[in-house]
């Protein structure tokens, strides 16, 4: 899996963007054109959908969520998600502040009050508005907001990380089908995988952008009151589109990043409000009872389908949701993978989906019961018939229980446009990497193209039918999806099984390097005791690790190899061995900072290209592999020692080869 370049070099794969364009040009023209035929076409597809596909839903979630615990649990959660050297883009809040902005967002605003309540007044079973309904309802809203939906997310960020960063492959869809089709991903499947993916994602984005903006408006009449109507939602995507423009030309750090920690601050703020100024000792027991139930009917939950008592409510909430989330999944995965380079595949898991889930939750914990308690405890029974009446406007009813309300009202209304514009630059920044062999550095016209679609996609389907069509779209767009990504779970098991054959393969024991005489010895000995300059690892390179490789190479010809030396303007060389339609071996020595052990500032930032004259840094001649840097150091070997050392990862090599077939 060596090929990194597309073949098409332009900025964009012209079967993927012409044929994603047109169908979702042709989507908004029927919506528009087409109103109630649209409408009605929509209700039908959804009906279908429910009454014959709910058992395929239910079952793709349910192989999901165990795919990803049992990938993060096992020895496949050692691999990396990049050259095992890499460090990780981004810390930690900034990781966890962005993947969860574009995660869930608009969403948890949405529902996290109406969700709760909803469930509370209209339970699929049982009798409403009772203390067992409260219980039940919660547990319904962390089984739809809880591991399953972050599982969804998780395992299409770890495919496309791991192909992209692990096998340099692009970062699209397309490349999880490499263990089974190989270069053919290049060809027309890998085309039809990635248009899927884009409609998929321009529905769920557009689906959030619908809920986003009915709550904008909403929030908008309980403060200014503003009228509430489709011009006024038009308008309002129009211009929240225009903002999240702004927002992706700016760039990912410079635009993304910021907004997000922006959205994450506001978030705890009014999370801690609700706690705080609510019933504090009441919302924590009520969270550990809530996580406890929802933990203990998690797999009866999982594959419910009320075959023995059916009902309607089904197909307006899980299946929904399953819908959306699967569709979500490629924008959300995208931008996920796209921040999450250098991390385990058992870091990644924790941090991408636990971590998450258990966030998102305490939200609805805080929200939600505070919501009910004051329905069931406190007489609001308002609040209930308000909610039931539109959703778009429980938060804000909500938040009029509080002192302060105005104030938290507009800042809600506040956390709603930055997540509306949060959703929409991620989404067009994702929608383009897919129309663009998964590359980021396109025309500022692409990404400007992409995002008012996007809103063009979001305004049809409002006008369409409202809610019920966005909700259409999405569950519709998630059913082919949903097939490629069981294939691509396949590939990336495959994949991954391979990797870990080769990681044992590679820690088999070789014989060692010995040294001819004394002086080299005493030579390596004095060498580490000095603790080398970048320049003096550059001149090993130039002086001893490049003949040796050049030799290598030379006698691998002989034998009838195709052996190749490159180098890089950092003065690293490697030497790569083609084995055929197999993995290429690969060895190289590459500069590498480093701090001394005795080091005074051990949170600077290394830099291999420069040497800054540091007291506390040093650098190493470190030997890389197909998968990366392998963290040794070979400075100060002789070259007969450097060409004892490639041949004992050669053999290595071969009997991973070995072991493959």
């Amino acid at each position: 899996m060596t090929e990194s370049t597309p073949r098409n070099q332009g900025h964009y794969d012209p079967p993927v963007f012409y044929t994603a364009t047109a169908v979702l040009l042709l989507l908004v023209a029927y919506a528009v054109f087409f109103p109630e035929g649209a409408t009605a076409l929509f209700k039908d597809v959804q009906a279908w959908i429910v009454t014959n596909m709910s058992w395929y839903y239910v079952l793709v979630v349910a192989v999901i969520l165990v795919s990803v615990i049992v990938i993060g649990l096992s020895k496949l959660g050692e691999i990396k998600l990049g050259p095992e050297h890499i460090e990780p883009d981004y810390g930690f809040g900034s990781w966890f502040a962005m993947l969860f902005s574009a995660g869930m967002g608009i969403g948890l605003l949405f529902f996290g009050v109406a969700e709760p309540v909803m469930h509370y007044l209209s339970p699929p079973v049982g009798e409403t508005g009772t203390v067992e309904a409260a219980r039940e309802a919660m547990v319904l809203t962390f089984f739809h907001w809880g591991f399953h939906a972050w599982a969804i997310y998780a395992i299409v960020a770890m495919i496309l990380a791991y192909f992209s960063y692990r096998h340099n492959l692009p970062l699209t869809l397309r490349s999880a089908l490499y263990p089974m089709i190989g270069e053919r991903i290049h060809g027309p499947i890998g085309h039809a995988v990635d248009v899927f993916a884009i409609v998929g994602t321009v529905c769920g984005v557009a689906t959030t952008l619908g809920y986003g903006v009915l709550q904008i408006n909403s929030g908008l009449n309980h403060l200014f009151g503003l009228p509430v109507g489709n011009g006024v939602q038009v308008v309002l995507i129009i211009i929240t589109t225009i903002l999240a423009t702004i927002s992706v030309v700016m760039g990912l750090d410079a635009g993304i990043k910021r907004l997000s920690q922006l959205n994450m601050t506001l978030a705890g703020l009014l999370l801690v409000m609700v706690l705080m100024l609510g019933s504090t000792v009441y919302l924590l027991q009520a969270f550990v009872q809530n996580f406890g139930s929802y933990l203990s009917v998690i797999v009866s939950k999982t594959f419910n389908l009320y075959a023995y008592n059916p009902t309607d409510w089904l197909g307006g909430w899980t299946i929904l949701y399953w819908g959306w989330w699967m569709s979500w999944s490629p924008f959300v995965g995208l931008f996920i993978a796209r921040i999450s380079r250098g991390r385990t595949i058992r870091e990644f898991v924790v941090g991408a989906m636990l971590v998450p889930a258990a966030v998102t939750l305490v939200w609805m914990t805080f929200f939600g019961n505070s919501a009910i308690h004051m329905i069931l405890d406190q007489g609001l029974t308002q609040l209930g018939e308000v909610v039931a009446q539109d959703q778009s406007v429980a938060l804000f009813q909500f938040l009029e229980q509080f002192p302060f309300s105005g104030v938290f009202s507009l800042v809600a209304v506040i956390m709603v446009v930055v997540f509306f514009v949060t959703s929409a630059d991620s989404g067009a920044l994702v929608v383009n990497m897919l129309s663009s062999h998964g590359r980021d550095d396109t025309p500022v016209w692409q990404r400007i193209f992409w995002c008012f679609l996007i809103g063009a996609v979001a305004i049809a389907l409002l006008l369409a039918g409202g809610l019920g069509s966005l909700q259409t779209a999405v569950i519709a767009s998630a059913l082919p999806f949903s097939v490629i990504l069981m294939i691509a779970i396949y590939g990336l098991v495959s994949g991954l099984r391979t990797d870990t054959v080769k990681r044992i393969t590679q820690s088999a024991p070789v014989s060692p390097i010995s040294a001819r005489n004394p002086v080299v010895w005493q030579r390596r000995l004095k060498n580490a005791l000095q603790l080398p300059s970048l320049e003096e690892v550059r001149e090993f390179i130039r002086e001893t690790g490049k003949p040796a490789l050049h030799e290598f190479a030379e006698e691998m010809k002989k034998n009838g190899y195709d052996a190749t030396v490159s180098e890089g303007e950092n003065e690293w060389v490697q030497i790569e061995v083609h084995q055929g339609e197999e993995t290429s071996f690969i060895y190289g020595l590459h500069p590498k900072a480093t701090l001394k052990p005795d080091a005074t500032n051990a949170d600077q930032v290394l830099d291999d290209t420069h040497d800054d004259g540091s007291p506390d840094t040093y650098f190493r001649a470190e030997v890389h592999l197909y998968e990366g840097g392998q963290d040794y150091d070979a400075m100060g070997w002789t070259k007969d020692q450097l060409l004892t050392d490639m041949v004992s990862q050669y053999e290595r090599h071969l009997q991973f080869l070995h072991t493959l077939r």
